[in-house]
């Protein structure tokens, strides 16, 4: 349902639910004169009162080439916002407009914590299982994306103790390499009760994957520069997502503890100062690794990209991104840094790029996404958890209470298991799309066309060997074809 704000109505605030599992959408017309929110953004873009092709912002395109998010509320649209985590958006009529101002107050501080609490583990998996059933439409099939990680396995055993396992399948990206992840998540998920599919990048890239591709570009409400986006049109062509339930695992991070690892906890402490010389290493080409020593706290937690100067020869609007950043670390500058990191990650970065992707896949098929995690009774609930049971600060350790249910109950042993990140390999991808890709970029009319080809051939030259160029020449790609084909936007003749 889309809301509407008339000029000289008395003066609304707009909130999210606690953990924006609902995010709320805001656009305001050009002229101010008409404001229109509610909790589907495409609903939102496809009423008949919002103004489309939508004008890119500037700016925007400024943060995803060099932080790879759009910090909230603004969005790739100079007329859409968004409100989310802690995010309080204030609409008033003012001199004939309507002014919309934002401010934000981070809800899961760790101090606010109690000292003392007796954990229900019995609770806590019930708290799941109905944040997961309370909005499932058992009529539809349902699938979990599902992995030998915590919080996807946390989901799987509430549900499983419930009963529900005959109705749901789990599902698992097969990857080529000691990361891959679906044998064990295929022995848990039969050990529970529930089928499971595993989901694969083919060796071999055929047309009905690059139509599938081009489709989510045009369709999709929203960008998300994640090194996993494009996993996602890939695994459309194997399973039939239209008007199922999609229940993903993300969204804990930001109230249960994002924890660095021992190398970035050293490296935000020792040169945190050192930002002050971010003018000099903003000259630096992209790949350069000087340039991480000169992050600001804020960006520690996952933010990096192009350089402003490569930004500046791609994009000729161009304005770096260091101002921002800067400011959002002096504002947090009394704060403990597992609480910036959570804030910034949790808020911005997990919110709106990493479940940003999966909201796509729903949007797309008009499934119906269910993020247990994000549940307001569930966020609530560790809130108030006490930090001994959710993270070890001397040992950088995370989601203790997690580790210890899933141990004792389905012998996952996460300790011994270790890290394993969801590991797509992207970039074979890109390799076996390589004119697709080169295509989609070069005639971009977003990029200055005299330095494109040049970055692009020396980011393809450098790729086998740097991490870090393969990287870049994904985020032009999800750039740039989200650009060319989106049929929301505005384009530059």
């Amino acid at each position: 349902m889309i809301s509407k704000y008339s000029l000289n109505n008395p003066s609304i605030t707009i909130r999210s639910d606690l953990a924006a599992q609902f995010p709320v959408y805001i656009y305001l017309s050009s002229d101010k004169k008409h404001l229109l929110y509610g909790t589907s953004i495409k609903v939102l873009l496809e009423h008949p009162e919002v103004i489309t092709p939508l004008q890119v912002r500037d700016e925007s395109i400024s943060f995803l080439l060099q932080s790879g998010i759009v910090p909230l509320p603004h969005t790739v649209y100079e007329n859409i916002f968004i409100v989310g985590i802690g995010d309080i958006a204030k609409v008033e009529s003012k001199n004939n407009t309507i002014e919309l101002s934002f401010s934000h107050k981070f809800p899961f501080k760790n101090e606010e914590r109690k000292k003392e609490m007796d954990i229900d583990e019995k609770y806590i998996l019930g708290l799941l299982t109905k944040a997961t059933l309370s909005t499932l439409d058992i009529q539809q099939d349902s699938y979990l994306f599902h992995s030998a990680g915590k919080d996807s396995n946390m989901i799987a055993l509430a549900l499983a103790e419930a009963g529900y396992q005959n109705n749901i399948t789990c599902i698992t990206h097969q990857s080529n390499n000691e990361n891959d992840e679906s044998e064990i998540s295929e022995k848990i998920a039969k050990k529970l009760g529930f089928k499971h599919q595993k989901l694969y990048i083919p060796k071999k890239i055929l047309p009905q994957h690059i139509q599938s591709i081009h489709s989510y570009f045009e369709n999709i409400p929203l960008p998300s520069i994640d090194n996993v986006t494009l996993a996602y049109p890939i695994y459309e062509t194997q399973i039939e997502f239209k008007h199922s339930n999609i229940i993903d695992g993300s969204g804990n991070d930001v109230y249960i503890g994002h924890i660095p690892s021992q190398a970035e906890y050293r490296h935000q402490k020792f040169f945190s100062n050192l930002h002050q010389f971010r003018k000099i290493t903003d000259t630096l080409s992209s790949t350069n690794k000087l340039r991480n020593i000169t992050l600001t706290k804020s960006e520690w937690a996952g933010l990096s990209g192009f350089s402003f100067s490569d930004s500046k020869k791609l994009f000729s609007k161009a304005s770096s991104v260091y101002p921002h950043w800067k400011a959002s670390t002096q504002e947090r500058k009394d704060w403990d840094y597992l609480d910036i990191r959570a804030d910034t990650w949790g808020s911005f970065v997990e919110s709106d790029r990493v479940i940003r992707k999966v909201r796509n896949l729903a949007s797309l098929n008009n499934a119906n996404l269910i993020l247990p995690w994000c549940d307001t009774e569930v966020a609530a609930y560790f809130t108030k958890v006490p930090e001994k049971y959710l993270f070890d600060r001397r040992k950088l350790k995370n989601k203790l209470i997690l580790r210890k249910i899933l141990k004792d109950k389905i012998g996952l042993d996460s300790d011994k298991l270790g890290k394993k990140a969801f590991s797509f390999d992207f970039f074979s991808i890109l390799e076996v799309m390589k004119e697709e890709v080169t295509d989609e970029i070069i005639h971009s009319r977003l990029w200055n066309e005299n330095t494109i080809n040049k970055l692009l051939t020396k980011l393809f030259k450098d790729s086998h060997s740097n991490k870090k160029s393969r990287i870049l020449i994904q985020r032009l790609y999800l750039i740039s074809t989200w650009y060319n084909k989106n049929k929301y936007i505005k384009r530059d003749n």
